[in-house]
């Protein structure tokens, strides 16, 4: 009678079902620990409330409080005019700055384009930049009293003050048009780089000019890429925060609650963590179902 034996491929297949979960470990680990845990720890702050016992010098206290910090943020004014404004912003400055890394991204990837490197280096340079001193590089060229681009439009009979109420907005919006860019230009550039040149070339056989092999074969390819960029673009534009706390600081026309980060960040600061949290929340849910939305939208229009 000879012992039953367990066959050399299970140890093999256990090893092959663990491999890819020992691969993912060194991100798993800083995902639960830093977004994970501060983003429940948010949502369990958003659920309670500060009460102080005792007078001005009593104690204080977290008290469960339910949804009413909720409710507290959707009833305040600011919040509607902030997310309002932030989809006003992301429903012109977006196609725009998509737009101009794609026609970038085809140029550098035509036949006749010089010096890729060169310009590459160039585009992205912007992105390179801290936030804070674009916005302040970029203040510089919006102040009426220091800017050489306010002269030359004064000198043509114009008069705009890109600091007022009216063209704040969008002067925020070439602040992060010229930072981003270069970097949404380097992904479809990538993109662009991954289609076969044959098919490129079996159109140029067939008479296809340069244009028509951009918008026909190349643009329908890159697709996914255009995708990714509009949802990561989407995600930045409500996390909106740098450029108008700067200019916050040079223009009156940037309120505490401009966009709703940085109403988030003035709740905190003013020492309203709960409602702070909340808002946090609310603007991540609200993100997260643009994107999805979005995502839903193409996969369609692609099927």
């Amino acid at each position: 009678m000879t012992p039953t034996t367990v066959p050399a491929t299970a140890p093999r297949r256990r090893r092959r079902t663990l491999a890819p979960y020992a691969f993912l470990t060194p991100f798993l680990i800083p995902f639960f620990l830093f977004t994970l845990v501060p983003v429940g720890y948010a949502f369990w702050q958003s659920l309670h409330r500060t009460e102080r016992t005792g007078g001005t010098f009593g104690r204080t206290e977290s008290v469960f409080a339910g949804l009413s910090q909720y409710a507290q943020v959707l009833k305040e004014p600011y919040f509607t005019e902030s997310v309002l404004r932030v989809l006003a912003f992301a429903l012109v400055q977006i196609p725009v700055m998509l737009a101009l890394a794609l026609v970038l991204a085809l140029l550098l990837d035509s036949a006749v384009a010089r010096a890729k490197r060169f310009f590459r280096l160039v585009y992205f340079v912007p992105y390179g930049i801290p936030g804070v001193v674009a916005a302040l590089m970029w203040a510089f060229l919006y102040d009426p009293r220091l800017s050489p681009v306010v002269d030359v439009l004064r000198s043509l009979g114009a008069e705009v003050d890109l600091l007022g109420p009216d063209a704040i907005l969008w002067s925020i919006g070439n602040v992060v048009t010229w930072t981003y860019t270069g970097y949404n230009m380097l992904i479809l550039y990538a993109a662009l780089q991954a289609v076969p040149t044959d098919i490129a070339e079996a159109a140029r056989v067939d008479g296809a000019g340069g244009w028509t092999i951009a918008t026909r074969i190349k643009i329908p390819i890159i697709r996914p890429a255009l995708t990714l960029t509009a949802v990561f673009s989407i995600i930045g534009t409500f996390q909106l925060f740098t450029e108008p706390q700067v200019f916050r600081a040079i223009s009156t026309s940037v309120t505490s609650t401009y966009t709703p980060n940085l109403a988030a960040y003035s709740l905190a600061s003013g020492d309203s963590y709960s409602e702070a949290a909340a808002l946090s929340v609310i603007l991540a849910v609200v993100t997260f179902t643009l994107s999805f939305a979005f995502l839903r939208f193409t996969s369609r229009r692609q099927g």
